[in-house]
């Protein structure tokens, strides 16, 4: 029998650019063993689930290498906090 492929969040460092208006733009990311790829375009924002690994933010549909990806910025609840959240991509565990 052939199980779905499982999702988990990885959690990434993302270098963000910010426009006048506030929106935060993402532009390389950063895997945890050290690679970078540059962000080649954003082509949209929207808040939306991480259908695979579970979660809620906002879904930056991103172009790295000619490749479609979805990059994920999940908010914290805590306002007041330095911290206001982190970056997550959806990472096939199997």
């Amino acid at each position: 029998m052939i199980s779905a492929p499982e999702y988990v969040k990885e959690y990434v460092e993302v270098h963000v650019d910010f426009s006048p208006d506030g929106t935060m733009l993402p532009r390389t990311l950063v895997w945890e063993d050290g690679r970078q790829y540059e962000i080649d375009r954003i082509k949209a924002i929207q808040a939306a689930p991480a259908l695979k690994a579970g979660g809620q933010g906002d879904r930056y549909t991103v172009m790295i290498a000619g490749r479609e990806r979805f990059l994920f910025f999940e908010h914290n609840a805590d306002f007041g906090n330095e911290r206001i959240g982190k970056w997550f991509v959806e990472r096939r565990v199997r």
